[in-house]
C-alpha cells in the first residue's frame, strides 16, 4: 500500500482543522491514516497495493465523504480486498 503524496494528486483532501470542529472523530481517522501515508508507507515496497486509489487513499476518501462508521467500514472492507487472491484494478469510493 506504499503511495507517493503528492501535490494534485487524483483527490485534494480537505483541510483536518475544518473536518475537526465539526466531526472529531473523522478527523482523528484521517489523520492517521495521512500519518501512515508519510511514514509507514513510505518504508514499504513501491506498487503493493493491487488497486487504484490505493487502499490508504481510498480509505481517507470514504472516511472524508461518509464518516467514521460508513467511511470506515467501506475502507475495512477495501483492505480485506487487498491481497493475492483478489484481481484488484480501478476501484473508486462510491
Amino acid at each position: 500500500m506504499a503511495e507517493a503524496i503528492e501535490a494534485g494528486s487524483h483527490h485534494d483532501p480537505a483541510p483536518l482543522a475544518s473536518i475537526a470542529r465539526e466531526r472529531p472523530a473523522t478527523a482523528l481517522a484521517l489523520a492517521l491514516i495521512r500519518f501512515y501515508q508519510l511514514t509507514v508507507s513510505r518504508m514499504l515496497p513501491v506498487n503493493t497495493c493491487r488497486f487504484y486509489p490505493t487502499c490508504s487513499h481510498y480509505g481517507y476518501e470514504a472516511i472524508e465523504k461518509y464518516g467514521i462508521f460508513k467511511g470506515g467500514w467501506l475502507a475495512f472492507t477495501r483492505i480485506l480486498r487487498c491481497q493475492p487472491f483478489f484481481p484488484g484494478g480501478y476501484d473508486p469510493v462510491p
